[in-house]
């Protein structure tokens, strides 16, 4: 699958139909670490079927944890069940693959008192830093030491003990990691400055669901109290917003209507303002989104911050969007150092789009055409970005590197094909 390519044949043909979006994967791979936490069923459903979710299933698998889907062929739903573990490491070969491996340090040091965890890979778009997870599980009681590439954790008393946790800076993982470890520690624990993405919420009412005691749940300061134990439940993991996005920047670009199902459009009011300054026509209900587009794009400019601002993992589609869009834009990174490689790739297709000195903001003209080329995607997004080029360039386009797009998106052709799109997998 690794050495798979897509092959566009774009030239702008519109997008018409409909398409269901999958479970978020963003909030899938903390959910599934979540199974660490008890002894009991975890059943979800609405999971998506992308590389990154079978990856952390084969890492919770190795670790001891029972792992069944009820229907074979339907990928959507699973049974997770930790009742004994035989192994609390996170070997390197699968954690240098994904960075979201560093959310089983978390429960792993909680409920099993010890950890070792390969520092973690994943897309190259920065550093990331894992400091903030150390530094607030350290203040939970942990002892942790860095050597030779793992991070080895255990518990000094029977169990991690409540804290007020002020984070340095704002990280998803970081908080999600904190917050598994908080639910079983003796104690109240707040966290500050905590993430608000909905991924973040969506782990916090599932471990509600399985008796954790968490206020003020969707704000920057989440309030812990550490309970005994956590039992089984079953949970409908949040839609992915990320790919509701790709799909309606996907049209913008073409032109067309389409319809999403399974979505939710309240995750993403700031996305959805620059789609309809940018001329799409939107109309929601609280799970469906309804999207018409007749005439080609306006430029939008916009600065990517955490949420409730302007997502970052949506900068690569609307940079792709921005690229055949009428007028000038500017497109700054808040979020990640090193993520604008898309636009090396983008430029080949024939965009024009330089990038400032400090690496910080990218300048985009739009242009009438793009032309068909082999590009090649370095991270999830970037791919994403360069399959909505290819939809629209003159010609044909030959996106290498889709392993990046495997990770995140639970098929992401397939779903285009059925829209009208002349895309395939090539080896």
């Amino acid at each position: 699958m690794n050495g798979c390519k897509l092959l566009i044949k774009g030239g702008g043909k519109p997008l018409y139909g409909t398409v269901r979006i999958a479970g978020a994967k963003n909030a899938a791979l903390p959910i599934l670490c979540a199974s660490l936490l008890t002894k009991e069923p975890l059943v979800l459903r609405n999971l998506p079927d992308v590389e990154d979710v079978r990856t952390m299933l084969q890492l919770l698998r190795e670790m001891g944890v029972e792992i069944r889907f009820p229907d074979p062929n339907d990928r959507t739903r699973v049974i997770l069940q930790a009742r004994e573990i035989k192994c609390t490491e996170a070997t390197d070969e699968l954690a240098k693959t994904m960075r979201a491996s560093i959310l089983v340090l978390g429960p792993l040091l909680s409920r099993f008192g010890s950890a070792r965890i390969s520092l973690p890979g994943g897309c190259a778009i920065g550093k990331r830093p894992v400091d903030q997870h150390i530094e607030g599980l350290r203040m939970m009681g942990a002892q942790i030491e860095i050597e030779d590439g793992y991070i080895k954790a255990t518990r000094v008393n029977t169990r991690l003990q409540g804290a007020r946790i002020l984070m340095d800076m704002i990280t998803v993982t970081g908080t999600e990691n904190l917050l598994m470890a908080a639910v079983l520690a003796k104690g109240q624990t707040d966290l500050e400055n905590a993430a608000m993405e909905p991924e973040v919420t969506d782990l916090a009412m599932l471990l509600v669901t399985m008796g954790a005691k968490i206020d003020r749940i969707g704000s920057n300061h989440l309030v812990i109290q550490g309970v005994d134990a956590l039992h089984g439940t079953e949970y409908e993991i949040i839609p992915d917003r990320i790919e509701t996005g790709t799909f309606l920047c996907a049209v913008a670009v073409t032109g067309g209507k389409i319809t999403l199902e399974n979505c939710r459009p309240d995750t993403l009011d700031d996305v959805i303002a620059k789609l309809e300054e940018a001329g799409l026509s939107i109309k929601t209900t609280a799970t469906e989104i309804h999207a018409v587009m007749k005439h080609r794009p306006k430029a939008v400019s916009f600065e990517t911050s955490e949420y409730p601002g302007f997502p970052t993992d949506m900068q690569a589609p609307f940079m792709a969007l921005n690229s055949v869009a009428l007028g000038n834009s500017s497109v700054t990174e808040n979020i990640f150092e090193n993520r604008f490689m898309h636009v090396q790739e983008l430029n080949r297709l024939g965009a024009h789009i330089s990038i400032s000195i400090d690496g910080k903001t990218a300048y985009v003209e739009g242009v009438q055409h793009l032309s068909g080329a082999t590009v090649k995607a370095t991270d999830l997004r970037a791919a994403a970005s360069l399959v909505i080029a290819g939809l629209v360039a003159v010609g044909e386009t030959l996106v290498e590197g889709i392993n990046h797009l495997d990770r995140g998106y639970d098929k992401m052709e397939c779903k285009l094909r059925a829209l009208g799109a002349d895309i395939q997998r090539v080896i």
